[in-house]
């Protein structure tokens, strides 16, 4: 069977922006600069309430990563979940994707880009994307 042409895509995460250039978005506290993915009625930083979006950087490096070898049903393993550092400063917490999950193929200090890949797609054709880094 072949499958559908996905009709519509959508994002996994409300704060992953795709397209021709897809991006992550983040809420940056106006008062001290502190980014957050998720919604904040408070900055955990310095405590104001006042937010305006930032367009995340696309590259960074690996500040820390664990090769998960055992996962829930359906989640293929292993895989390298990674804490990502952008050239920004904003911390992002995402799997390397399209590499080895091995020692050997993941450093710390390593080179990464945001990429995006389908993960699924409905009965009406609407493809869901999420994202991850990849070597660069």
């Amino acid at each position: 069977m072949v499958s559908p042409t996905p009709s519509a895509q959508v994002p996994l995460v409300d704060y992953l922006r795709i397209g021709a250039r897809p991006y992550l978005r983040a809420h940056e506290c106006t008062s001290c600069g502190a980014r957050f993915f998720d919604r904040r009625v408070a900055c955990a930083s310095c405590g104001k309430q006042e937010f305006r979006n930032a367009r995340v950087k696309n590259s960074g490096h690996v500040k820390a990563f664990s090769i998960v070898h055992r996962a829930a049903p359906g989640i293929p393993a292993p895989y390298v979940s990674a804490v990502v550092e952008t050239i920004d400063g904003t911390t992002v917490r995402s799997n390397i994707v399209n590499c080895d999950a091995t020692p050997e193929a993941v450093s710390l200090g390593m080179s990464v880009k945001l990429t995006t890949y389908p993960i699924g797609t409905d009965d009406d054709g609407t493809e869901a994307i999420a994202f991850g880094y990849e070597p660069s």
